[in-house]
């Protein structure tokens, strides 16, 4: 269908816009057009245009001819949402814990000195996952009740964008914190936590 087509080309163009934002050329090309306070307003600012970009997407979605694919049916459908409400809560738990207002880039925003130095945070969520906001939003998008064109061709992007992204933050914390983040990857899975079946003893 043209529709999703569509979909699938701007999602792809919003993806690219993004990932070059993300880019620490760009951050350091804007510190230098802007000085110090570019420190302070470009999470937000990024933030910002993230959300407000993403909203012709989400229109497209809704509004564009569809197809379903396939629909769980009861009782399987409430198990998904069950699973769903715990990866909305692990989304939430997870942002909390690096600091909403810090995530927002609303602490940036409100500082008048240059940016603190990042902190690497490896406990809580951290401790089982290095990326436990992506695995709740993947969790989340996939465990619809309902699937449809669409949807699967943005879900499938989606997917494959953060995956990417996770690739390019990976070799970023590298560089910040070397053997440090080495360490941390070694011992912590990125997505899928580990489980530890207890040993029957004797």
């Amino acid at each position: 269908m043209l529709g999703t087509l569509y979909l699938a080309g701007a999602a792809v163009l919003w993806g690219l816009v993004h990932s070059i934002l993300a880019a620490n050329t760009v951050k350091a090309a804007a510190r230098r057009f802007f000085g110090p306070v570019a420190d302070r307003i470009y999470r937000f600012s990024y933030n910002l245009f993230a959300l407000a970009s993403f909203f012709p997407l989400a229109l497209m979605l809704y509004t564009f001819p569809d197809r379903p694919v396939y629909a769980i049916p009861e009782p399987w459908v409430y198990l998904t949402m069950l699973v769903q409400g715990a990866a909305f809560y692990a989304l939430l738990a997870g942002v909390m814990q690096t600091g909403l207002f810090e995530f927002a880039g609303l602490t940036q925003l409100s500082r008048l000195d240059r940016q603190a130095a990042p902190q690497l945070v490896t406990d809580g969520l951290y401790a089982h996952v290095r990326h436990p906001l992506y695995t709740a939003g993947l969790i989340l998008i996939w465990l619809n009740a309902e699937m449809t064109i669409n949807r699967l061709v943005l879900w499938a992007f989606l997917t494959l964008y953060l995956l990417i992204g996770a690739w390019f933050e990976e070799r970023k914390l590298l560089k910040e914190f070397g053997a440090v983040y080495a360490e941390y990857q070694a011992r912590t899975p990125m997505f899928l936590p580990r489980l530890h079946l207890a040993r029957s003893r004797s």
